[in-house]
């Protein structure tokens, strides 16, 4: 070492007197005659993270405080939380139906945590209007993680002489794009009102070139909304998104709002007829090649065209809400009962107006005078911006899927786009405050895996909360009185 460099590590030593004694320095790097040294890095005292939920006590505080942030009218289902137990905060795809006994009747995914692998399809009733609900009984899935492969985003189809059918995504222990969305379409029936239920059978279901072109692997998809009698002659139809393999197609980006996605419709021709699950027959519309797209920004070669939710028309048409990546929703219409739908648009207030904004998040439409009744006045939910929100960008989905806008839409005969929208109306938020399991963050989303029931013509949004609470709020002729906001942030 030359006498400059000694003098350098003399000098370093003396404009340092502040380090604890003991502690050493670090040489980093050299150029030439100049010898950087930095103080190795003492231990810093980790400061709680206020947003973590520390005990089952904190998160009993927190759920007693935010049961009624979103002003819920009914209280479907609350986790079951004690000082030593916390269970089921997964509570997400929640599709309420009118009963064949006249009861309200539910269906929806809960685990243990959202995602976990012990994912489950649950059954729940209600014979006073929503005010009260039988606890949740596990038909399909594991009860806990190791008992059993997850049965994900079950869905309900009630036949004319009372039989209820539970279709669901069943896991075979192998995926290729997320673990509940790879699955065999499987599904059991009830003949007595959901006391017992048949065992699982499977639906056959035809592969596309989206596929893995591996057979072992089944699709990849999921029904997000209940099937509703949409067809002239009563059919149930549905929306699905059918992802696309990565054996197939690789995503452009780091995040998962990327891969590759369409929309794609089924119609099921014989479930009056009270069939076994395995002798369903499904008619799949806009299937495979002919499946609904929506480039997604920057890489117009991907799709991002997801969730589907279905509206009639007055004058007979199908109208179809999707979400997107393009910071808005898209429509596409079908005036054959689905077996053909126009290009995707973006959904706008109307036509040549401004777009509606919304992020890669559940945005359902509605038809408030009843799920079939082509009354012409619509529901649509969205979080009134493109994915932007509170310094938050567009794949922080845990984030900004808040708050919650209605928009008032109504029937416009002889238009380009079929629904004009009112301005969007705030509807619903929380205090920013996480709900989950313990040792975690929990969830923030007000993400809209909801339904909606109309009886004695009421309408009943039903929703989870942060996909934790299971809830129910009215929606009354208010919101389609122009120049009146219910309620604010």
């Amino acid at each position: 070492m030359t006498r400059a460099m000694r003098l350098a590590i003399l000098l370093a030593m003396v404009a340092l007197p502040s380090m604890a004694l003991g502690q050493t320095l670090v040489q980093e790097g050299k150029s030439d005659s100049i010898l950087v040294l930095s103080a190795a890095p003492t231990a810093v005292e980790k400061k709680p993270d206020p947003a973590l939920i520390q005990s089952a006590g904190q998160l009993k505080e927190r759920m007693k405080a935010g049961l009624q942030a979103t002003r819920p009218d009914y209280v479907v289902y609350v986790p079951q939380v004690t000082d030593d137990r916390v269970s089921d905060t997964g509570n997400e795809h929640f599709l309420v139906f009118d009963g064949p006994d006249g009861s309200l009747m539910a269906v929806w995914t809960q685990s243990t945590a959202e995602a976990a692998p012990d994912q489950h399809i649950v059954f729940a009733q209600s014979k006073d209007e929503g005010r009260t609900w039988t606890p949740p009984k596990i038909i399909a899935g594991p009860a806990r993680p190791g008992q059993g492969r997850m049965a994900s985003w079950g869905f309900p189809l009630v036949s004319r002489s009372g039989r209820i059918y539970v279709l669901y995504s069943q896991s075979v222990g192998k995926y290729d794009t997320f673990p509940h969305t790879t699955g065999r379409l499987d599904g059991i029936y009830s003949d007595d009102h959901g006391r017992t239920w048949s065992r699982p059978q499977t639906v056959p279901v035809p592969r596309t070139s989206r596929d893995n072109p591996d057979p072992s692997y089944p699709g990849n998809w999921i029904c997000w909304q209940k099937p509703l009698r949409l067809t002239r002659d009563g059919r149930y139809l549905a929306g699905i998104t059918r992802w696309t393999s990565l054996a197939v197609r690789k995503n452009p980006t780091r995040s998962w709002i990327s891969h590759d996605s369409v929309v794609e419709f089924m119609r099921f021709d014989n479930v009056d007829d009270n069939p076994e699950v395995s002798r369903l027959k499904i008619t799949w519309l806009a299937l495979d090649r002919d499946a609904i797209t929506v480039p997604f920004p920057d890489h117009p070669e991907v799709s991002a065209c997801q969730e589907p939710s279905i509206v009639k028309l007055p004058d007979g048409r199908l109208f179809c809400v999707m979400r997107t990546s393009a910071g808005s929703p898209f429509w596409t219409a079908s005036s054959d009962d689905g077996q053909t739908w126009s290009p995707a648009q973006r959904l706008l207030r109307r036509d040549d107006g401004a777009p509606l904004l919304h992020p890669l998040s559940p945005c359902p439409i509605y038809d408030v005078g009843g799920n079939t009744a082509a009354s012409g006045r619509y529901a649509l939910f969205i979080h009134n911006h493109d994915g932007h929100y509170q310094g938050a960008g567009p794949t922080d989905t845990s984030f900004h899927r808040r708050p919650v806008y209605l928009v008032a839409g109504r029937h416009q005969a002889g238009a380009k786009q079929p629904v004009w929208f009112d301005e969007p109306r705030y509807f619903m938020d929380h205090r920013g405050v996480g709900l989950g399991p313990v040792r975690t963050r929990g969830r923030l989303d007000l993400a809209l895996y909801a339904s909606l029931t109309v009886r004695s013509g009421t309408a009943v949004l039903w929703y989870p909360d942060r996909k934790f609470f299971l809830l129910g709020r009215r929606i009354g002729p208010e919101w389609f009185q122009p120049r009146q906001t219910p309620g604010g942030p």
